[in-house]
């Protein structure tokens, strides 16, 4: 399986990174395997950052194969929605980007994308009008409406399968919104979709 996440999909969040010009398709970047962090498993802060952030996001599962799939399927192809947080090592970010290197060490680095379980698409009434939010330490510091997306989910799908075939258990990260910041040791977040926990661990 693979991971699949989406940069820059919020209007806020673009602003608070200061990104002037909002992207015109989606911004697709990967995570291996070995990002995967589930079953409220702690995180642990790697030891070559001094600037860790959280970004909540909604995420999917996909259910079938496909390649060049048109927007007006994209429904067929996931049947689950779950909430994750893509960790980001921030100032190696920074530094990669001012040498316009690649990503890859600050954005897919081992237990940083941390998942809820799924539940079925059914149990929404609109994924496309989906509230999220994450608590650190009891206090909200994201919240999120999926109608905000600069990109929707059958979008996305679209776009990136003309580049990746999809795969069955494949999971696409759909953007986060303004509001990320840094995560200390001792942290304790808490993710909702609604009003419905998904997510409940620890920073270490």
């Amino acid at each position: 399986m693979k991971i699949l996440a989406v940069g820059w999909n919020y209007l806020e969040h673009n602003k608070e990174l200061n990104n002037n010009e909002l992207p015109k398709e989606p911004v697709l970047f990967m995570k291996p395997d070995s990002a995967l962090l589930k079953s409220n498993k702690p995180f642990f802060i790697p030891d070559f950052s001094d600037q860790v952030e959280y970004e909540a996001e909604i995420i999917i599962r996909i259910c079938r194969l496909g390649k060049n799939i048109s927007e007006k399927f994209a429904p067929r192809y996931y049947d689950g929605v779950g909430i994750g947080i893509d960790f980001t090592a921030r100032d190696l970010q920074q530094k990669l980007k001012s040498a316009g290197s690649p990503w890859e060490i600050c954005k897919a680095f081992d237990g940083s994308a941390a998942i809820s379980e799924f539940l079925p698409i059914e149990h929404f009434q609109d994924i496309n009008k989906l509230n999220f939010h994450l608590d650190i330490n009891g206090k909200t510091v994201q919240s999120g409406n999926t109608q905000d997306q600069i990109f929707n989910i059958n979008k996305i799908i679209a776009y990136a399968s003309k580049y990746f075939t999809l795969k069955i258990g494949d999971i696409i990260f759909t953007g986060t919104p303004a509001g990320v910041g840094k995560v200390s040791i001792d942290d304790h977040l808490q993710a909702f979709i609604e009003n419905e926990k998904m997510m409940d661990f620890y920073v270490r």
